[in-house]
């Protein structure tokens, strides 16, 4: 079974953005390998490890600096890489998914493994909108992957609590917190993956002729909250809602 994994270059949600007029400004910001494809690329490898798959290929679309990213999912245990050369701020979750289903048409894989979302958009779409695209069944939110044969059983966060789908293979799944720990990559995966093929395609090599459905016309900071009060009884509270806040 050949395993395809997403790796998304993602902002570090730990860093404060900054604005430069109405567009952020992110010539000092720090990347990261996004949160949630880190936990899918750990499944996958995890899957390898028990003898139910034979191949992990890992898939990342942006610019030339996401082979750090890339380089960090072959020291996990991935087999190879591949880039998709794109510019990241021309990029909205339509034209990710049809970029990743012309790379699953080129590559055949048996299963599909993303993040549920992005740690700096969160948009939530990428995955749903590539199983669409490709005509595959989906499994979202997954705290369980299990393989039986020809198919794979999805535990799923669902309101309320969780629930299980059967799937067929090929499919999509994306992955939620609670499917597993990533691990960090060893020295000697480390040193493996300097040799481990990366492979550098364009939209061009995809043949993909997608267009931006979505774009962000600018930026701007919320307005700067006032601080709260104390009252001192609850006639205060009602009076302060009513006339001040009037919002009862």
């Amino acid at each position: 079974m050949k395993i395809m994994a997403t790796v998304k270059r993602a902002i570090d949600p730990e860093v404060k953005v900054k604005l430069n007029g109405t567009e952020l400004d992110t010539s000092n910001v720090d990347h990261k390998f996004n949160y949630f494809d880190e936990i899918g690329v750990e499944e996958a490898i995890r899957l390898k490890e028990a003898g139910q798959a034979d191949e992990i290929v890992v898939v990342s679309v942006g610019p030339e600096a996401a082979q750090k990213e890339l380089r960090n999912a072959l020291a996990m245990g991935a087999d190879r890489a591949i880039l998709v050369e794109a510019d990241e701020s021309e990029l909205d979750s339509l034209y990710v998914a049809q970029i990743l289903a012309a790379v699953v048409e080129k590559e055949s894989p048996d299963l599909v493994l993303m993040g549920k979302l992005s740690v700096d958009s969160e948009n939530n779409a990428v995955g749903q909108m590539l199983a669409q695209l490709c005509d595959m069944p989906q499994g979202t939110f997954a705290h369980k992957v299990e393989i039986d044969g020809e198919t794979a059983i999805v535990g799923r966060e669902v309101d309320g609590g969780t629930a299980d789908i059967r799937v067929t293979l090929p499919a999509v799944v994306t992955a939620d917190l609670r499917l597993n720990e990533p691990r960090y990559a060893s020295l000697p995966g480390i040193m493996k993956a300097k040799r481990k093929p990366l492979e550098t395609l364009s939209l061009d090599d995809l043949g993909v002729d997608g267009e931006q459905q979505v774009r962000s016309i600018g930026y701007e900071l919320p307005p700067v909250r006032e601080a709260g009060v104390i009252v001192e009884s609850v006639d205060e509270l009602i009076d302060k809602l009513k006339n001040d806040a009037k919002v009862i």
